[in-house]
C-alpha cells in the first residue's frame, strides 16, 4: 500500500525507541523504500506504524525547489508554516493546531531548539537544504522519546550520507535569477571499506523582496536583504563488523535586514549563527542481537539584532541571545524475534541526560529583558512492538523526564495498526501524552524591576488521540491507482503558561484544544503523471476565553503534481490554499492597531519548478515561486514574497 503524499513513514518506531545512533548510507539522491530504517535500524514497513510521518526526500527538495526548511513544510498536511517575510525572516510551525513551540527540531537525531528562545520556539527561516538528505516531519506527541516539546510534532533534519562503495562523488548546484539572488552548493564524498566521509558548503544571498504589506498607507517598499551560509564534514570509521564510530561537524551563520509593522524600519538587522557538534559510536553484541551505542552532542546558538536610531524611529535595540545545549545519550536496542503471540518483536532502552544554558539580554536601557541560568534533566526511555497474527501490529512507550528545577513528567505512547488486505486498506489508532518543560526564559527572566520569571512553574502538557484509515483504490489499470488517506485528530492543552492577572510574572493558567481531519488522495493515472491533495480541517479553542487560537486557519489545502513526459524532464506545480485565520493582533491600514480577535484574509500561492537532465550528472532548472505575485498576508501586516524566477544546474559526478 503506498502512503499519500509520497512518502509516510515509521512514525511510532520514532516516538518509542531510541534517537539515531547510526543511519544506513544511502545515495545523494535516492527514493525512500517501501520499508525503511528508522532511528533504530529495525526496518518497519510504512503500513505498519499507527501514525503519520511525511518524508521530504532529496529528489522532493531538488524537483520542488526548496530553498530552505520553511519552502519545504509549507504543504505538508497538518502543518501551518507562518514567515513574517522572506527568506531569513522569522517562520513559525504549528502542527495539528498546536503552539509554535510545542514542535521540536531535530538534526540527525538531537534537539536544535535555541535553549535563548524565549519560549523555546525554532526559526524555520534560517535553515538552508544544500547538506540536507531528507526531511521527516512526525505529526503527534513524541515525548515518549524526545522529551520536551514534542507536544504537536517532531521534524527531523537527515544530512546527506556517503554512498555506498563509492570513493569520491562531486556534488553541487549554482543558480542565480530575480531579486538579485544567487545559491550555490559544493560538496564531496565517498565510502570506503572502513571510512566514509562528506563535506559540503553553501551559500545564498538576495536583495529579498518588501515584507511590508503595500496596504499601509506609510510603506516604502523597503526590501530585505539576506546573506546565509553553511558547513557541514562528517566522518566515519567501522573498525569491524558491527561497530561504527562517526563525528559530524555543522556550522551556519545568515545575516539579514529585518522590518517593523505598520512602518518599515530602514536599519533593523540581524545575525544568526550555530555551531553543531556530536561524536557517536555503536556496537553489535549477541550475534548482532543487541545493539548498544552512545552519543555527545554540543549546540551554540548565537543571535545578535541591532536596530539603530533613524528619522522614522529615535528608539534603538541591542539585542543578544546565546544559547547551549549538551547531550548525552546511551541507546539500546536488541531484537526479541517470537515472543508468545507476537513476532518481529524488538525493544528498546535508554538514558538521555540534557543540559542547557542561556545568556541573553534584549530591549531598551530602561527596560531590559536579562536571563542567566542552567538547566539539567535526566530521561529513562524504554519500547516494544512486535506484530500478531500477521496483520496486527502494537506498538507501545514510555519515558520519565528528571529535572533539576522543575516538577519531571512521565509520557507514554501506545498503538496498533490493523492491516485489511480484503480491502487494501489498513486502520490506524494511536494515543499518548507529551510535555513542554517552562524555558529559561519563563523560570528565570527579568525585565528591569516590573516582572520576574517564576521558578514554581509546571510542563506544559498534552493528551493526543487519533484514529486513521488509509485504501488504495483499483483504477486506471492498477492496483493503487488510487490512495486515500483520513485521519481524525484531538488534543487537550493544559498548564499552559501565559502572564499572571498583574503581569508581573507568569504561571499556568491556560488550556486548550485542537481537533481537526487530515484528508489526502492521490492519483497516479499514468506512470509518468501522479497528483496530491492534502486537506487540512482544523478547529481550535482557548478554553477559559472560548475564542479560536491565533494564526490557526480552519481549512488549509495543498495540491501538487509530478509530471514526466520523458525520462529527462520533470515538472513539479504546487498550490497552496489557506483559508481566514484568526488574530489577536492586528493593524488597520493607516498603521493604527487593532485589539481584540480579527481575522486575516485568505490567501493562494502558485509555485512551479522544471528540471531536464542536460545529460548524466547535470541536471538544469528554474524555479518560479508565488507565480501570480499574491501580497496574501500569513501574519497580519507582513506580506508573502513577490514573484521571482531562478534558474541553474546541478550536477553529481
Amino acid at each position: 500500500m503506498r502512503s499519500y503524499l509520497n512518502h509516510l513513514a515509521a512514525p511510532l518506531v520514532l516516538g518509542l525507541t531510541l534517537p539515531a545512533l547510526a543511519q544506513t548510507p544511502s545515495p545523494a539522491t535516492t527514493v525512500l523504500p517501501e520499508t525503511i530504517v528508522t532511528a533504530t535500524r529495525i526496518p518497519t514497513p510504512a503500513e505498519r506504524v499507527p501514525a503519520a510521518v511525511t518524508v521530504i526526500t532529496r529528489a522532493d527538495i531538488e524537483e520542488r525547489g526548496y530553498q530552505t526548511l520553511a519552502e519545504a513544510l509549507a504543504t505538508v498536511p497538518g502543518l501551518r508554516l507562518v514567515q513574517i517575510g522572506g527568506i531569513g525572516q522569522q517562520a513559525s510551525a504549528f502542527i495539528r493546531g498546536g503552539a509554535s513551540r510545542h514542535v521540536l527540531v531535530l538534526l540527525d537525531g538531537v534537539p536544535v531548539n535555541d535553549p535563548s528562545e524565549p519560549n523555546g520556539a525554532f526559526n524555520f527561516g534560517n535553515e538552508l537544504l544544500g547538506d540536507i538528505e531528507r526531511i521527516e516531519v512526525v505529526r503527534g506527541p513524541g515525548s515518549s522519546l524526545y522529551g520536551s516539546g514534542a507536544i504537536s510534532g517532531v521534524i527531523n533534519l537527515i544530512s546527506r550520507r556517503a554512498p555506498a562503495n563509492t570513493p569520491m562523488q562531486a556534488f553541487g548546484e549554482i543558480a542565480g535569477g530575480s531579486q538579485g539572488t544567487a545559491r550555490g552548493t559544493l560538496g564531496v564524498m565517498g565510502s570506503m571499506p572502513a571510512w566514509d566521509y562528506m563535506v559540503a558548503g553553501q551559500g545564498l544571498t538576495t536583495q529579498g523582496s518588501d515584507a511590508t504589506a503595500r496596504r499601509f498607507n506609510r510603506d516604502t517598499r523597503e526590501t530585505e536583504d539576506f546573506r546565509g551560509a553553511a558547513g557541514t564534514a562528517r566522518f566515519g570509521w567501522n573498525p569491524a563488523a558491527g561497530t561504527r564510530l562517526e563525528g559530524l561537524v555543522r556550522w551556519r551563520e545568515n545575516r539579514s535586514e529585518l522590518d517593523n509593522i505598520p512602518n518599515d524600519d530602514p536599519n533593523y538587522t540581524g545575525n544568526d549563527r550555530r555551531w553543531y557538534g556530536q561524536l557517536r559510536g555503536e556496537t553489535a553484541l549477541l550475534d548482532g542481537a543487541w545493539t548498544t551505542g552512545l552519543r555527545l552532542a554540543l549546540t551554540e546558538d548565537r543571535r545578535r539584532y541591532l536596530n539603530l536610531p533613524d528619522a522614522r524611529s529615535s528608539a534603538s535595540t541591542d539585542d543578544l541571545y546565546r544559547g547551549e545545549r549538551q547531550v548525552f545519550d546511551w541507546g539500546n536496542r536488541v531484537r526479541l524475534g517470537d515472543v508468545g503471540p507476537f513476532a518481529q518483536s524488538a525493544l528498546a532502552f535508554g538514558v538521555t541526560h540534557e543540559r542547557e544554558a542561556v545568556d541573553q539580554q534584549s530591549g531598551s536601557p530602561s527596560f531590559r529583558t536579562t536571563t542567566n541560568a542552567t538547566a539539567r534533566s535526566t530521561a529513562l526511555h524504554a519500547g516494544v512492538q512486535g506484530q500478531v497474527g500477521g496483520r496486527l501490529d502494537l506498538s507501545a512507550g514510555l519515558r520519565q523526564d528528571l529535572a533539576d528545577d522543575y516538577d519531571g513528567f512521565l509520557s507514554w505512547r501506545t498503538g496498533a495498526v490493523l492491516q485489511v488486505p480484503e480491502a487494501n486498506s489498513r486502520l490506524i489508532l494511536a494515543a499518548g501524552t507529551a510535555f513542554k518543560a517552562p524555558s529559561l526564559y519563563q523560570r528565570f527572566g527579568r525585565i528591569g524591576t516590573t516582572f520576574q520569571g517564576n521558578p514554581d512553574l509546571r510542563p506544559e502538557t498534552s493528551f493526543s488521540w487519533e484514529a486513521g484509515v488509509e485504501t488504495d483504490l483499483g483504477l486506471f489499470g492498477r492496483e493503487d491507482g488510487a490512495t486515500v488517506n483520513v485521519t481524525y485528530f484531538d488534543t487537550q492543552y493544559r498548564n499552559l503558561i501565559n502572564f499572571n492577572a498583574t503581569f508581573t510574572s507568569l504561571a499556568n493558567v491556560e488550556r486548550a484544544m485542537s481537533r481537526g481531519v487530515e484528508v489526502g488522495v492521490t492519483m497516479r493515472p499514468a506512470p509518468w503523471l501522479d497528483g496530491r491533495v492534502a486537506w487540512t480541517a482544523t478547529e481550535t479553542r482557548d478554553e477559559v476565553t472560548g475564542a479560536p487560537l491565533a494564526r490557526r486557519p480552519k481549512n488549509v489545502v495543498a495540491v501538487s503534481a509530478r509530471v514526466s513526459p520523458t525520462d529527462r524532464l520533470t515538472i513539479a506545480p504546487e498550490v497552496l490554499f489557506t483559508g481566514p485565520s484568526p488574530e489577536t493582533a492586528a493593524y488597520s491600514n493607516s498603521g493604527a492597531f487593532i485589539g481584540g480577535l480579527t481575522y486575516n484574509k485568505a490567501g493562494t500561492v502558485a509555485n512551479l519548478t522544471g528540471s531536464y537532465r542536460v545529460m548524466e550528472g547535470i541536471t538544469a532548472f528554474a524555479e518560479g515561486r508565488n507565480l501570480t505575485n499574491s501580497r496574501y498576508e500569513p501574519a497580519n501586516g507582513f506580506a508573502t514574497p513577490g514573484r521571482s524566477l531562478l534558474v541553474g544546474a546541478r550536477f553529481v559526478f
